[in-house]
């Protein structure tokens, strides 16, 4: 599996994603409503959200603090549809072959903890606080 494909794969609820970010769910919600992220729902209407978004909600804090508001990060980041657009078509030349990639339902339990215990070693080789910080929070939950 491509590492495109892993960092897309919708994971976390938005109680896990409040904590990777500090953001309240009502914050999260209004980045949504401004088509800033687009998480993936369940068929009982339950947001998941993948690295990428948590990532995006990240940015889009950074650039909160720094004085930008929603219309000057909408300009710099562009709307969650052209980061899904551009996304897919990384996934597209990167990966030819559309029916083997897996989904969340093809995983097993195991499967996915090891997936997600590889981003975090992946994650924690690399530089960056932010990328620490949202390693520091996931080591919680595998060890």
């Amino acid at each position: 599996m491509s590492d495109s494909i892993r960092r897309n794969l919708a994971l976390f609820p938005i109680g896990i994603v409040q904590k990777l970010t500090d953001l309240s769910a009502r914050q999260i919600r209004y980045y949504e409503q401004h088509k800033l992220i687009e998480p993936l729902r369940t068929e009982g209407n339950q947001r998941l959200f993948s690295f990428n978004d948590v990532e995006r909600l990240l940015e889009i804090k950074r650039l909160i603090d720094q004085g930008l508001n929603i219309s000057g990060i909408k300009k710099v980041l562009g709307t969650a549809e052209e980061a899904a657009e551009s996304s897919a078509l990384q996934t597209e030349t990167v990966d030819e072959h559309a029916e083997d990639r897996l989904t969340v339902k093809d995983l097993s339990e195991e499967e996915l903890h090891d997936l997600l215990k590889k981003e975090l070693l992946t994650q924690a080789g690399r530089s960056g606080l932010q990328n620490t910080l949202i390693a520091g929070q996931l080591s919680r939950f595998y060890q």
